[in-house]
């Protein structure tokens, strides 16, 4: 079984990891969780991190297979859309979008002109469903508490957990949004640590724990099940939710959800625009 060539890319404002993950006997890749720069006193968007992921693609001779998303983001926008016209490549995220965008499609009166199927993505992958990059074999895993939709991308050695796990020092994700579950947060991140301890696990975040100086894209198994603060071998799922459900009653919401949600839920594509020719994202006033 091949391994996969990871390189990564960071964005500071939001605290995401972006990834290129090639297939090292071809020049296939696959891009994940993409992000789309956002200004949002302005409601100006930029393009300077996808074209980052668009130089190193292009300088190294690579074919994008894929633009994958872990979930619907909603702590930045996706920049999928831009990266599709660039570089070519297929959309993909978990098949469970479709419950994500009933909730949200309510939440925003996104009207029924608003697809709630997921056919703006190409594929929706469910659990256990297997697809390549290259020659190299990639499987799914639903791993459903932070939102309906989240998923894991097993690839060769390598899991891209999306917002399921943070840095052991740092722990674990909210299930406090709309369809979130602490419960099924506690049995998804089970069935992410029964993977070998070697394999490497790739964060879609990282936010420099206390006493931390830098910003970490990786860590393995192995270390997750031994240190891993909110859910380390021997945490009971009782204990977890217990702990998770009064920490997110602490938190503040993301302070780009409300248009990450609205863009993200539509592929990464803005809301139609309007009868003078201009796109507008909503507020929502009193509702989260």
């Amino acid at each position: 079984m091949s391994n996969p060539i990871v390189q990564h890319f960071f964005d500071e404002p939001t605290n995401t990891f972006s990834y290129v993950v090639r297939d090292p006997v071809s020049q296939a890749c696959a891009v994940l969780d993409s992000v789309l720069d956002f200004d949002y006193a302005a409601g100006r968007t930029d393009v300077r991190s996808a074209d980052e992921i668009v130089e190193y693609v292009r300088s190294n001779n690579l074919k994008v297979e894929w633009i994958l998303e872990t979930h619907v983001h909603a702590d930045h926008l996706s920049a999928a859309p831009y990266l599709h016209e660039k570089l070519g490549g297929k959309t993909g995220i978990g098949a469970h979008i479709r419950e994500v965008q009933e909730i949200f499609g309510k939440a925003f009166n996104a009207g029924t002109d608003f697809a709630r199927d997921g056919s703006q993505f190409d594929r929706l992958f469910r659990d256990g469903d297997t697809f390549t990059i290259g020659g190299l074999e990639c499987r799914v895993m639903h791993t459903p508490g932070h939102t309906p939709a989240c998923l894991t991308y097993v690839i060769g050695d390598a899991a891209f957990v999306g917002d399921t796990l943070f840095m052991p020092d740092y722990g674990t994700a909210r299930c406090d949004f709309p369809g979130g579950d602490a419960r099924e947060l506690y049995q998804s991140i089970r069935k992410v640590l029964s993977l070998p301890a070697e394999t490497r696990v790739f964060l879609c975040h990282d936010y420099k724990a206390p006493g931390r100086d830098e910003y970490v894209h990786q860590t393995t198994v192995a270390e997750q099940r031994e240190a891993n603060i909110h859910v380390h071998d021997g945490i009971s799922e009782e204990e977890f939710v217990q702990m998770r459900t009064k920490r997110d009653a602490t938190l503040d919401m993301p302070r780009l959800i409300l248009p990450s949600v609205q863009v993200n839920m539509r592929a990464g594509e803005m809301p139609p625009a309007e009868d003078n020719g201009r796109v507008y994202l909503k507020i929502p006033v009193n509702l989260f």
